[in-house]
This record gives structure tokens, C-alpha cells and sequence, in this order.
């Protein structure tokens, strides 16, 4: 297999070929491509257009949507609003990137009072733009037609690591999952030094598909030999990566791989701007992320303690916050 595959999980051999490709991959690198993924098209695209047109809006109407306080986890964020690297504990320039982050809220409100801070953390409301709510719709929908197909690479994941197919249903099906906008403005200038459009990072949860488009300073993933590997924009596909959560219940046999966005050299009549979409993917919040079974070989212990999906989720978005 080569470094990011390319996985057809239409591939007619049969989902246990296509979970054991997806099985290798995800203890090599913790990074692939799909296609045949069966995804709403017309959802993907008004997602994508909408997208656009609301980066290309002034910044005074974006702000009406912005997160209300620094490490409020949905609404918008202007360029250099966030430090993904500081997940890590890095210290590093902001990111040259704006985001629109929204929540499981905007399809669900809680019927009871938090019961703790991480619930309520999970459950914040979205702010929305306020004009119209063409934009809303589009971003909720392509936000479902990610869900679902999260759910059936689960499915898969399940299969690879030896289990029920449904074996994770129970830690979703009230998913606490984010699906963020991503823009990365034209280079007009040098960045600053360590400065990237998105600084090296693991994600958090289960698994994050994104959508990319063809354009330079794209996305990198940090190979086992400590290179950085550029993952190529496949049309009509995704990336798919396990985040921090999979690799906890997998005891480390499945790899959540530091990742990163590349500043391009400014280039005169080159565009430069690039758009991407992000689904993370995150078990319930109170879902207890504990060592897998099949996971743990006879003698072995597991190398970490259980922990709360929302509690995680919480601690490591507010790190990445940049400090006023």
C-alpha cells in the first residue's frame, strides 16, 4: 500500500476486503482516501458553495456569527483566532486560516440541565449568520450526509479490528461530532517563522473526513521516517484519518497521525486561497473510551485509562485557543 491509499469502499471484493485495507492503513499511517463512498453529491456540493460565499462575505458579517468568547467551540473564527499546534503544547504563530464551526446542537437541544462541563461544552448553541437561512440548511445538511457516512466507516472499523459490525453503534448514536468550514486566505506575504495555515496536530475523536481542494499549501501528514507527506486532492474522494479517541481504544495498535496545512510562497498571478471541510467525528459525550478487546493481547495491559469522549474533546479545543 502506498503512503495515503486510495480505498474504493464500493470495491465489489466486499466490505471485510475493504475493512482489512482499511485495517492496514489505519496501523500504518492512520490515513486514507475513499471513493465510492456513496455520500449526498448534491449535500457535499450546496455545503462546498456555501461555504464559499460566506468566506467571501465582508468580515463585519462574519463577526455577527463569531464565537462569543475565545474557546467557544462553534461559530466563526477569524484568521489567526487559533494555535492548532498548542494541542500539542507547541508554542507557535497563530494559524493563517478562518473557520465556521457548528455543533450537535443545531440538530438537538438538551431536555435536562449539563451534568457537567463537558456536556454543556458539547452542547453549546451555534451562532448563525443572520441573514437568511440558505446557509444553515446547506451547512446541516452536508453535516448529516457526513454523519452517515462516519457511521459506515465505523462499521468497517469494527470488521478490521475483529468485532461485530455494530460494535460501535452504541457509542454514537447520539454523536457529539463538529463539522467545520475551513479557509485559507490568499499568501500575499512571507508567514511568520514557524507560521503555518494549520499547525501540526492529532484530531481528537473517532475519525475526521475531509474535503480538499487542488491548490498549493495543501495538507501534509508526518511520515514514520519524520518527512512530511503531502496527501493528494482526488476528485469525488475524502480523507479519512483516525484522531486520538480511535487510537486510545485501539491501545496504540491504530495511529493518530500529527498533521499539518503548509504555507505556500507567495507567487504572484498564482491563486493561492484554498477551501476545505472537516467532519470530526466524535463518540457520544459521555461515551467511556476504554481498551478494546481485541485489542489488548493476552498479558498485555492497557496503556490508558479510560476516559470520557466530552471531557477529552473539551480539554483539547480549549488549548488550541489563542491567548489574548
Amino acid at each position: 500500500m502506498s503512503a495515503i491509499p486510495l480505498i474504493d469502499l464500493a470495491d465489489p471484493s466486499g466490505k471485510h476486503a475493504v475493512a482489512a485495507a482499511i485495517g492496514q492503513t489505519c496501523a500504518d499511517t492512520g490515513f486514507f482516501l475513499v471513493t465510492g463512498h456513496g455520500a449526498d453529491s448534491e449535500a457535499i456540493e450546496r455545503g462546498w458553495n456555501a461555504a464559499r460565499a460566506f468566506f467571501d462575505r465582508p468580515l463585519a458579517d462574519k463577526l455577527a456569527a463569531a464565537m462569543p468568547y475565545p474557546g467557544y467551540p462553534y461559530g466563526y473564527s477569524p484568521v489567526k483566532g487559533e494555535t492548532l499546534a498548542a494541542s500539542l503544547g507547541d508554542v507557535r504563530p497563530a494559524d493563517l486560516k478562518e473557520t465556521f464551526s457548528l455543533g450537535p446542537s443545531a440538530f438537538r437541544r438538551l431536555d435536562h440541565k449539563p451534568a457537567d462541563d463537558a456536556e454543556a461544552f458539547v452542547f453549546s448553541a451555534n451562532p448563525w449568520p443572520f441573514e437568511g437561512d440558505e446557509f444553515r440548511r446547506a451547512a446541516m445538511g452536508y453535516y448529516q450526509a457526513m454523519s452517515a457516512l462516519a457511521g459506515r466507516i465505523m462499521r468497517l472499523f469494527a470488521l478490521a479490528l475483529d468485532l461485530p459490525e455494530t460494535y460501535f453503534d452504541r457509542f454514537i448514536d447520539q454523536e457529539a461530532s463538529a463539522l467545520r468550514l475551513l479557509n485559507y486566505p490568499e499568501v500575499d506575504e512571507p508567514p511568520a517563522e514557524g507560521q503555518l495555515r494549520a499547525g501540526a496536530h492529532s484530531d481528537y475523536g473517532s475519525l475526521t473526513i475531509l474535503r480538499q481542494e487542488d491548490s498549493p499549501g495543501g495538507l501534509e501528514v508526518k511520515g514514520a521516517d519524520g518527512t512530511w507527506i503531502k496527501v493528494p486532492a482526488v476528485p469525488d474522494s475524502f480523507v479519512i484519518n483516525i484522531g486520538d479517541l480511535m487510537q486510545r481504544w485501539t491501545n496504540d495498535r491504530w495511529k493518530s497521525t500529527l498533521h499539518r496545512v503548509a504555507v505556500p510562497p507567495p507567487h504572484p498571478g498564482r491563486p493561492t486561497r484554498r477551501q476545505s471541510i472537516a467532519f470530526f467525528h466524535q463518540p457520544n459525550w459521555d461515551a467511556s473510551i476504554a481498551c478494546i478487546e481485541t485489542c489488548l493481547a493476552s498479558g498485555e495491559a492497557p496503556k490508558y485509562p479510560p476516559i470520557g469522549s466530552g471531557e477529552y474533546l473539551a480539554a483539547k479545543f480549549r488549548s488550541t485557543v489563542v491567548k489574548a
